[in-house]
């Protein structure tokens, strides 16, 4: 579909005929000739002079040609424009953080694999977490690790494929081998300093006791309420642990209700699958599809047929100029026989 970004330019088309009319005609004084004899030469002229201007006057295709050039022109002042097809692009209006723990109590062996094989917890999440996130389309989604301390392993992103990868290259202790799950909160609310989104949620998952922590996680969970932050926490340790690989239970429960979450304790593979496709379906994925229409502008179009209409004027011109000038052959006389 074609259209003019600045139709208003459609004014100045009657601007030629104010000009013409409201604009006194150019008008030069010359010296003329001056010669002792001019009676004698008006007698054998047969003209009579008279004094005043001389009006130019153009031919007809002449003034056409003026006329479509002008418009033209001002076709190209007012910016034509094609409306291409309209694209639809959705943009995420949730942004989701994942906080994974590689402490080192991670790395005990009680979780078995969809193939019936024994794997440590942090296996065992990165399994269930790669199916999380290959149905998470639409979504913004960031990752920090923590052990001694949190670090940012993926900033927020719609690519989630990378997502993935990098929680496939995680391992057991890179982090450091205490938990520092408070801390861990308090970067993911850093991270979220600069989301324009709504719907923020942090999704925690850890299996030891925060013992670490300058922040500790009730506090950090304070502040995340006041950011508008809902964190789910996600229990897969042992309750009946002791000493650093304790689960804490009424913390993690403390964090999810202060911030309007939900706490899930996973006690293997099937039901830490099963905590992660219940979020699924608490955190529904928002999207909002923006349409727009892509614009091109077409004002050479008009230009090269002004261009070209004027170099075809000029050139039909110096034609007839030209064969104007061209002597008149002499006519070809021939004898008839007897």
């Amino acid at each position: 579909m074609l259209s003019f970004a600045y139709p208003w330019i459609a004014l100045l088309i009657p601007l030629p005929l104010l000009v013409w009319f409201g604009l006194p005609a150019h008008a030069e004084r010359r010296t003329g000739l001056t010669v002792p004899f001019f009676d004698r030469l008006v007698r054998l002229s047969g003209r009579q002079p008279f004094s005043g201007g001389v009006v130019a006057r153009r031919k007809p295709a002449s003034l056409v040609v003026l006329v479509v050039v002008w418009l033209l022109v001002i076709a190209a002042l007012a910016r034509p424009q094609w409306i291409e097809p309209p694209l639809h692009r959705d943009l995420p209006t949730r942004d989701l953080l994942l906080l994974v723990d590689l402490s080192g109590s991670m790395d005990t062996r009680d979780f078995v694999d969809a193939s019936g094989a024994t794997v440590d917890r942090l296996t065992a999440v990165k399994q269930v977490l790669d199916d999380f996130l290959s149905r998470r389309k639409g979504d913004r989604v960031g990752v920090v690790v923590f052990g001694d301390a949190p670090f940012a392993l993926v900033p927020f992103t719609t690519d989630l494929d990378l997502c993935r990868a990098m929680l496939r290259d995680t391992a057991v202790g890179m982090a450091g081998p205490r938990t520092a799950f408070g801390d861990a909160i308090g970067l993911g609310i850093g991270l979220f300093a600069r989301s324009t989104v709504k719907a923020k949620t942090i999704i925690a998952l850890t299996d030891g006791n925060d013992t670490l922590s300058k922040v500790p996680p009730a506090e950090a969970a304070r502040v995340a309420k006041d950011k508008g932050i809902v964190i789910h926490t996600v229990a897969v340790g042992d309750p009946q642990a002791a000493g650093e690989d304790k689960l804490d239970e009424a913390a993690l429960k403390e964090v999810a209700t202060t911030t309007g979450g939900g706490f899930f304790r996973a006690l293997d593979r099937a039901g830490l699958a099963q905590i992660y496709q219940r979020l699924d379906a608490i955190e529904t994925r928002r999207i909002d599809s923006v349409s727009f229409r892509p614009r091109r502008d077409v004002y050479w179009v008009p230009l090269a047929a002004a261009l070209t209409l004027v170099l075809l004027a000029q050139a039909v011109g110096t034609l007839r100029r030209h064969m104007r000038r061209l002597p008149a052959r002499p006519a070809m006389v021939t004898e008839a026989g007897p």
